[in-house]
């Protein structure tokens, strides 16, 4: 399967952030899988922080690593989540899981995959990555990479994501976007 790698993927205001994300797959999967009740520029900003502070971003040492060890890193100011404890739980189930489902290598996910329902399947095995995050992945991998086995446009998302976002200002506008849906969502 042919890749194509976007130099960089608007998802933070930090250039680095946005480099990390597009050159490192656990960068990008840590990205989505802080993705939650926190801003998506602070969930991608993350994996750059928690690289900066671990020295690397490696799935095998994370998975290893002291689950009150990891949490402090967590937890150090600033943390790198609104839910430092259980997102470094979960980040650690997510990394033990590459290494013993794909080698470690994060890229073995999608590499790997015989079709788009395989790719379905093996990204909704990941922890912390649900149907919502699943079909977002899929439309960045296909849109942004290149990616696309057979059958991916069934698992796509067809409406809005990340996965349409190639600009600071495409970020601004998926985000107003999301602002406007929530809102009429809680309006009803």
């Amino acid at each position: 399967m042919a890749v194509t790698r976007p130099a960089r993927l608007y998802f933070t205001d930090s250039d680095e952030a946005n480099t990390l994300l597009a050159e490192d797959p656990l960068a990008l999967l840590i990205g989505f899988l802080l993705d939650q009740q926190v801003s998506v520029q602070k969930a991608f900003t993350s994996p750059l922080e928690l690289k900066r502070r671990l020295g690397s971003l490696d799935a095998a040492d994370i998975a290893g690593r002291d689950p009150g060890e990891l949490e402090r890193i967590f937890r150090e100011k600033p943390a790198l989540h609104r839910f430092p404890g259980s997102m470094a739980r979960r980040t650690q189930e997510l990394c033990a899981a590459i290494v013993s489902e794909h080698g470690g290598d994060a890229s073995r996910v999608w590499q790997e995959a015989t079709d788009g329902l395989d790719l379905e399947r093996r990204l909704l095995d990941l922890p912390g990555i649900g149907e919502m995050k699943t079909r977002s992945l899929i439309g960045i991998l296909a849109k942004q990479f290149g990616i696309r086995p057979a059958g991916w446009e069934e698992v796509a998302p067809t409406h809005p994501t990340l996965a349409d976002v190639d600009s600071p200002e495409a970020l601004a506008a998926y985000q107003a976007k999301k602002r406007a849906y929530k809102a009429r969502m809680r309006a009803r």
